[in-house]
């Protein structure tokens, strides 16, 4: 990181005294290299010497100016079956590659807090990156995925007139110069929230060496994004903020901007923000399930389109699918009826109502079922689900037949702090009634080996391995440590 000095700036807008990034994303694999994107977010007028390569030079390039501060965008490749390196600014960046054979990926989610993330000591709130960090010294990462809360945005409403009381009371009429007003106070406080997650050292550092790719999840919007009342997310204020969080995960999460998005994009126009990676034996699929979300669906036409896609595609392999929400978990519909019965409960219906298990998704989470079932029929092919929002860890199985297993691995918390263990245990005790969504297929929430309960509340991420054709997945967890292997 090279610092330069900033005397002036404008006192609404977040400070930036120093070059924050590289932060490397993994825009596409295509002819045996990994297509790249470094970013970086500099003041205003800064000069950025260029990424140095074996074969040549990378500059970065402005994308965005937002406030006293530019986004920046170099990109380059690299091999991506084998180990490589770049350098930028005097230092040496050395990358696993591993996508031809044997690799190890690192799982993520819910990297913050709902309320004061940016007042947390730094050490204590990423001390999980910090032994990914450490993890990655001793035995390399070929990627890093983000399941979603990549930031906590909840707060970029406080101080405008027009969002303070969001999502309860909003203005019903307001005049056009007013929306731009916060639209630039929104912009700047999604900078803020961005700057402060990339620039702490724990996460830059495996953020300039290991590749990643993110989606996002409703706190990089705000609280319940599509699960909130039509009236909020409709509202000439809700759409403003819902513009401004899609800018800024294009941006930080993806190194882009519209007209400009990767390859690995389901739909160029960026409608719904579904991609899709293929490496030997290897597909990352991972569905958008906020942009199109509603209180009544979780995608709409092009999320399905993407996905019928891929369950008709023949691939042999392994299949990862990124589902920022469990797919499979315990039957929720007592709990939500208790909270809508419930005044004092009610505020909660929202985080129910964004799961599949929702009575009100339960015919879309049949429908995504049996699409991954019908991925799993084809020969050669294992199907995974990878998912976090729950602030805790846990994993499920879904029998698809054939002797085939449908493996859910929840890695949820890596800077956000646990809840109570009695919530970890009520969940628990839920997970007993079990469910069959689709008959003849029973959902079964099963141990982290090692645990005693079926939840672990602790911070963790997720750590899967290839040798060969197997392939294993195992869960860092903040105080037990490391649980044994499971084979999947």
């Amino acid at each position: 990181m090279s610092s330069i000095t900033r005397t002036t700036g404008p006192a609404s807008g977040p400070a930036v005294n120093a070059i924050t990034g590289p932060i490397l994303i993994l825009d596409d694999l295509r002819d045996g290299r990994m297509v790249l994107s470094a970013l970086f977010i500099a003041p205003t007028g800064a000069i950025l010497p260029p990424l140095l390569l074996e074969d040549g030079a990378a500059q970065p390039e402005p994308l965005a100016e937002i406030s006293a501060c530019t986004v920046l965008r170099a990109r380059f490749s690299l091999p991506a079956d084998r180990p490589s390196a770049y350098q930028w600014n005097g230092t040496r960046y050395a990358l696993a590659g591993g996508f031809g054979g044997g690799l190890r990926i690192a799982y993520a989610s819910c990297n913050g807090e709902e309320h004061g993330d940016l007042d947390r000591d730094g050490a204590e709130r990423n001390a999980m990156w910090a032994r990914m960090g450490a993890e990655h010294a001793e035995q390399p990462f070929s990627l890093l995925l983000h399941g979603g809360d990549q930031v906590y945005a909840d707060e970029v409403t406080h101080g405008h007139p027009l969002s303070a009381d969001w999502p309860d009371r909003l203005p019903r009429d307001p005049a056009p110069e007013e929306l731009n007003s916060l639209r630039r106070h929104l912009r700047e406080g999604f900078l803020k929230r961005y700057l402060a997650v990339y620039a702490a050292p724990e996460f830059a550092w495996i953020a300039a060496r290991v590749p990643s790719l993110m989606q996002w999840d409703d706190h990089d919007i705000c609280d319940g994004w599509g699960s909130l009342r039509r009236s909020r997310t409709y509202s000439p204020v809700g759409q403003t903020l819902f513009a401004a969080a899609r800018e800024a995960a294009l941006l930080f999460q993806h190194g882009c901007c519209d007209g400009d998005l990767p390859a690995r994009f389901a739909d160029p126009e960026g409608s719904h923000l579904g991609w899709r990676i293929e490496a030997p034996g290897l597909r990352l699929l991972a569905p958008d399930l906020r942009s199109e979300r509603s209180r009544r669906r979780v995608m709409a036409r092009g999320g399905w389109r993407m996905m019928k896609a891929a369950a008709k595609q023949s691939f042999a392999g392994r299949s990862l699918i990124l589902s920022s929400v469990p797919l499979l978990g315990p039957r929720l519909s007592l709990l939500e009826l208790l909270m809508v019965l419930t005044p004092r409960m009610q505020k909660y219906e929202d985080d129910l109502r964004d799961q599949w298990q929702s009575r009100a998704h339960r015919a879309s989470w049949r429908r995504m079922l049996r699409l991954v079932r019908d991925m799993a029929a084809q020969d050669g092919q294992q199907v995974t689900a990878l998912s976090g929002e729950i602030h805790l860890a846990t994993r499920g199985e879904m029998a698809l037949g054939g002797g085939k297993l449908l493996h859910q691995l929840v890695a949820s918390g890596i800077s956000h702090r646990a809840p109570p263990r009695a919530w970890a245990r009520v969940l628990g005790m839920l997970s007993w009634l079990g469910d069959a969504p689709l008959p003849g297929h029973p959902i079964r929430i099963r141990k982290i080996p090692g645990q005693s309960g079926r939840y672990a509340a602790e911070r963790n991420y997720l750590v899967l391995e290839r040798n060969g054709e197997t392939w294993s997945a195992a869960w860092e967890l903040e105080t037990s440590g490391r649980s044994a292997p499971l084979a999947l």
